[in-house]
């Protein structure tokens, strides 16, 4: 067994490596035939480490970005190869693709940076957080209720957009002698004012049902996702209902630790198939695309995991349920709207239609959500929270002004004159490309 997991690592690692030159190559040609940035032009810049398994985080944030470019230049600092390459096809504000710390030094001292963004908790954060006489604003890829949102990294930024008064609340509970009234500043989700993608779903007698569980996670206490417990069951009872048409929207990691959620997340995509063999005018879609926005919009009624998705409908103030973790040293906060919100458990996905119908009758629980719709995001009225994220960023760019007053620079970034060289600090976190 030994022996045949060695071959089957060594297989991998020699089609890893393969594909990474193959999107190098790719990568060259593009930044080559590229205009070089205009110096000293970028006010805020987005550093995102990752590659194209969680550019998901940063494409939420597309639109809004455009959106602050138009007053402030925005630039995407890109660490990843595999990472760039699509960036570069699909941000709408320019990507400077920074893989060594050469790189990053050199683009630093070409332009003005005063704001930095993060979407993610990456490791290599740390290597961007080194520069001084900028602010670092933890942004975050969503709004939720997961033990990810109440980490102490938080602190290591000089600033944290938060949704709302239950994102405090949240934090409040965990983060010793934090000045909230500073460092935290609500924004609420600027992302719904750019609800992104169109369908060709038309509207008729069908319910339309989005599920968009998350995936299996990496460790029992973050085990919130469904597919494997609840999706398969669920999404059949939809489908034979002829009732309902289903979107289909699994988490792109689905199945990366578990192979029983792969194999189940397929055997949900090949039922969707077959439902439409069988009748074309069912509509059922799988989704895997890059948009995200469409789907909550045009769903009824939504069935989520415990993840950002969850708090990504509750924006839009439609019937929403979430499904209970099978597991259970899943952790749960039960002090937000997951102590308030419609359940469903994993014994229930067989009786789907009639949980559902109960649902969309339950006038008391359409108020239950009104009021956790304020509490989460404040006033989701159209533009409101695209005004507050611009009020922030104003806000952080007077005080970067009074600060550089008050201490003028005596020193500045230098680009690497070793370009050709990786620098230490890059440390095992060099890419193989």
């Amino acid at each position: 067994m030994g022996i045949q997991r060695d071959v089957r690592l060594g297989f991998k690692l020699v089609k890893d490596v393969t594909a990474s030159r193959r999107a190098q190559r790719l990568l060259n040609g593009r930044l080559a035939t590229r205009e070089p940035l205009p110096g000293r032009h970028f006010k805020i810049a987005v550093y995102f480490a990752d590659g194209p398994v969680n550019l998901y985080q940063m494409r939420q944030w597309y639109k809004p970005l455009a959106k602050l470019a138009e007053t402030w230049p925005v630039l995407v600092l890109s660490r990843n190869g595999a990472g760039a390459l699509p960036l570069i096809d699909e941000s709408p504000v320019p990507v400077a693709y920074v893989r060594r710390v050469a790189d990053l030094e050199r683009v630093l001292a070409e332009q003005d940076i005063r704001i930095v963004f993060y979407v993610n908790q990456n490791s290599r954060n740390f290597q961007m957080m080194r520069y001084g006489r900028c602010w670092h604003v933890f942004i975050n890829h969503g709004e939720s209720d997961k033990m990810y949102m109440v980490t102490n990294q938080i602190k290591a930024y000089d600033y944290a957009f938060v949704a709302g008064e239950a994102a405090l609340a949240r934090l409040g509970k965990v983060l010793w002698d934090y000045d909230f009234d500073k460092r935290a500043i609500r924004i609420g989700r600027p992302q719904a004012d750019h609800y992104s993608g169109t369908t060709a779903i038309a509207p008729d007698e069908r319910q339309v049902v989005l599920y968009a569980p998350t995936w299996e996670g990496d460790r029992p206490s973050a085990a919130y996702g469904s597919i494997a417990t609840h999706g398969v069951d669920l999404v059949a009872a939809l489908l034979a209902s002829g009732r309902h048409r289903v979107i289909y929207r699994p988490h792109p990691r689905s199945g990366v630790v578990d192979s029983a959620y792969g194999a189940a997340n397929k055997q949900i995509i090949a039922a969707i198939a077959a439902a439409n063999e069988r009748d074309a005018s069912a509509g059922h879609i799988y989704d895997s695309g890059p948009e995200l926005g469409w789907q909550l919009s045009a769903a009824d009624i939504a069935i989520v995991d415990i993840s950002a998705m969850v708090y990504d409908r509750l924006a839009t103030g439609k019937a929403l349920m979430v499904t209970r973790p099978a597991d259970p040293s899943a952790q749960i906060d039960s002090s937000g709207y997951l102590s308030d919100c419609e359940w469903l458990f994993d014994g229930q996905t067989g009786n789907i239609v009639a949980v559902l119908d109960e649902l969309t009758h339950d006038d008391a629980a359409e108020a239950r959500l009104t009021v956790w719709v304020q509490r989460y995001f404040g006033d989701t009225n159209p533009g409101v929270a695209t005004e507050r994220f611009h009020v922030a960023v104003q806000h952080l760019m007077n005080e970067w002004d009074r600060f550089d007053t008050a201490n003028p620079r005596t020193d500045h970034i230098e680009a690497s004159s070793e370009q050709g060289s990786l620098s230490a600090d890059d440390g095992p976190d060099i890419e193989l490309l």
